[in-house]
């Protein structure tokens, strides 16, 4: 409820200006967005669980079209103060810094970390991978998943659209 796509549409309620959160939807959704807007802005001021409806069901209607447009399902509105992690915040603070250097620090530490982590678990079951078969398909399926894992990570840092890096997680 306090992600970016709830807080421009409360926005565009609070100012009487749909425009605010049309660009958290994809353009054939606009139509909808702003039919959802003038069903909403009449009744808002009809009593405060009319507006509470209504309010929540034109932020859902939103969010539901955001992630359509991301080819991400819609599974409901997050409570506010959820937490998104670390990556966000840095995220947050490089557009606004105008500086990638904390985040690029950050995400090249975990994903130094964590290959090696990996490489390491693969050479653990090498060395004993000529036991038995057991072992053998253990080091196979470790081994391709270290490569599966490093391919995966190159298209996410090659994707051009947040929404084609993966499963969008970002607190709507």
């Amino acid at each position: 409820m306090d992600g970016p796509v709830v807080t421009a549409a409360r926005q565009a309620l609070e100012v009487a200006d749909v425009d605010l959160v049309l660009p958290f939807v994809p353009a054939e959704a606009e139509a909808e967005v702003r039919a959802a807007y003038d069903r909403v802005m009449p009744i808002r001021d009809t009593g405060p669980q009319v507006r509470e409806t209504a309010e929540l069901w034109f932020f859902e209607t939103v969010v539901r079209l955001h992630r359509a447009g991301e080819g991400a399902p819609y599974t409901g509105l997050r409570p506010a103060g959820l937490s998104v992690g670390p990556v966000i915040p840095l995220a947050e603070r490089a557009i606004e810094s105008g500086s990638s250097e904390q985040l690029g620090d950050y995400l090249t530490n975990v994903l130094r970390d964590e290959l090696e982590r990996r490489l390491d678990a693969v050479r653990d079951l090498a060395v004993h991978r000529a036991r038995s078969m057991e072992d053998e398909r253990r080091y196979v399926q470790a081994m391709l998943g270290y490569e599966v894992y490093s391919h995966h990570l190159y298209g996410a840092m090659r994707a051009t659209d947040h929404h084609e890096a993966g499963a969008h997680t970002h607190a709507e």
